[in-house]
């Protein structure tokens, strides 16, 4: 059964870097028109598990305005125009908040954040290998921690809801799958 729905028009209420807005008028395959419909475009977004050499864990800490709280987070950011693909925004994301490059990278999969009023997808990886090469290269309005930890530590702070971002969260307990780290206490 078909359940796509029809773009019958589609208009934009505000265009900015980092937010277009805007307003569809669509038809259900029964004939019925959804208006207004609000979608959030976004570009895509990256986010990654790193591992150093030792195999502890690169966390950054940074204060988030949407929740207004300071969050242990794992390293991504959002691609940029100019990215070739996924894993060059994410090399290039860690690499900046981080000061770390990696020998090995491993695909974890694709998300949709929110695919009810957003367009976008985030791009999970695992990075391991990780080696310091340079400190951080942040844009004028980030200031981030660096934070190192055990894998353990990691899994524990998933295990207790300590890490609040879902989009990390949700690539958290994928590389701990792919590592075999997972586990229910």
């Amino acid at each position: 059964m078909n359940m796509d729905w029809k773009l019958l028009s589609s208009e934009y209420l505000f265009k900015d870097a980092w937010l277009t807005a805007r307003i569809d008028t669509c038809e259900t395959p029964t004939g019925k028109i959804v208006a207004p419909y609000y979608v959030l475009e976004y570009n895509n977004w990256v986010n990654g598990v790193a591992l150093r050499e030792d195999g502890q864990v690169i966390m950054i800490r940074q204060f988030r305005q949407g929740v207004g709280r300071t969050l242990l987070e794992i390293p991504g950011g959002t691609m940029d125009p100019t990215d070739p693909d996924p894993l060059f925004a994410m090399k290039r994301e860690m690499l900046e908040e981080t000061g770390y490059a990696f020998k090995e990278w491993v695909s974890l999969g694709t998300i949709a954040p929110n695919t009810a009023s957003s367009n976008n997808y985030t791009h999970m990886f695992l990075a391991t290998g990780g080696v310091k090469v340079q400190e951080q290269q942040l844009d004028h309005n980030e200031e981030i921690e660096v934070v190192i930890m055990p894998l353990e530590e990691l899994q524990q702070l998933l295990l207790d809801n300590k890490i609040v971002h879902s989009l990390h969260t949700t690539c958290i307990f994928y590389a701990l799958l792919y590592l075999g780290k997972m586990t229910m206490k």
